[in-house]
């Protein structure tokens, strides 16, 4: 007859064992559990960082910066005051007024708030001064020519400031002529940031818009300094060097501006400098 099988109580010790080994392992899984939440926290925090940072430079960059075109204007005005009374289309004080008033609609539209969105009203307004002002100082231009074709000019010397006086505002004024201009202004610049969308069509193609792309960082669009130097090379090379205009109105407006510095550089100084010479 066999025995029945008994069950065999566990070594000594071996249930001792096994509950610190259990224990262990629980304090193991709550400090990686502990780990895991602090990484986590870190990580969010991190992306929270990031985020805010990635906001507040996306702020800065989707603001319009008014104040280099109120320089700009000021700076016209100041060379306005210079020119002698005969050379100013009606009243001396008539072309500061103009850009004057410019100048308060450059201000009212930095106010808070008002800034970066676009006003059609505004813009006309702005645009308007601005031809006003480019028209008077054309006429300035075909005054002082005037006088020296059926004249006798004797002073070379303010031949030479007057013109120089002339061809620094036409530079000025074609800056802000482009400024305003291309893809119907600062605000809507910054509403259709993409040129290859029919609202963001471009006027002026730049070379970061183009062949410079790859060393231009995605958020690159054009600013008032980017207008201000491509009046400047148009005004002394008297084409295109800077950027290229993409619509009629952009050909138009620089090749006004490369006859009249044309005219104020090749007839004008030209003479003046032969009058001193003399």
């Amino acid at each position: 007859m066999h025995d029945e099988p008994h069950d065999e109580p566990p070594p000594a010790g071996l249930e001792g064992e096994t509950r610190p080994r259990s224990e262990s392992a629980e304090r193991e899984s709550t400090r990686g559990a502990r780990l895991a939440r602090e990484s986590a926290a870190d990580v969010v925090r991190v992306e929270a960082a990031a985020t805010r940072e990635g906001v507040a430079l996306a702020e800065k960059a989707s603001r319009v910066v008014y104040w280099p075109a109120v320089l700009c204007v000021v700076a016209a005005i100041l060379l306005q005051i210079r020119l002698p009374g005969k050379l100013t289309a009606g009243p001396q004080w008539l072309l500061p007024s103009l850009e004057g008033a410019l100048l308060v609609g450059l201000a009212v539209a930095t106010a808070k708030g008002s800034e970066d969105r676009y006003h059609p009203v505004r813009r006309r307004v702005a645009v308007g001064l601005v031809a006003l002002v480019s028209a008077a100082n054309t006429v300035s231009l075909y005054l002082l020519a005037h006088d020296l074709l059926h004249k006798r000019i004797s002073n070379g010397r303010s031949l030479i400031l007057s013109g120089i006086t002339i061809w620094i505002t036409n530079v000025l004024i074609f800056a802000l002529w482009y400024w305003l201009l291309d893809r119907g202004g600062p605000s809507n610049r910054l509403e259709h940031p993409d040129p290859t969308t029919p609202e963001g069509h471009p006027d002026f193609v730049f070379p970061e818009m183009d062949g410079g792309r790859p060393y231009t960082p995605g958020t690159w669009r054009p600013e008032f300094v980017d207008y201000l130097v491509l009046a400047i090379t148009t005004g002394t090379a008297f084409s295109p060097t800077d950027a290229m205009p993409n619509s009629r109105t952009a050909k138009a407006l620089m090749s006004i501006e490369a006859l009249v510095s044309l005219v104020t550089l090749g007839l004008i100084i030209s003479r003046a400098v032969n009058i001193l010479a003399s």
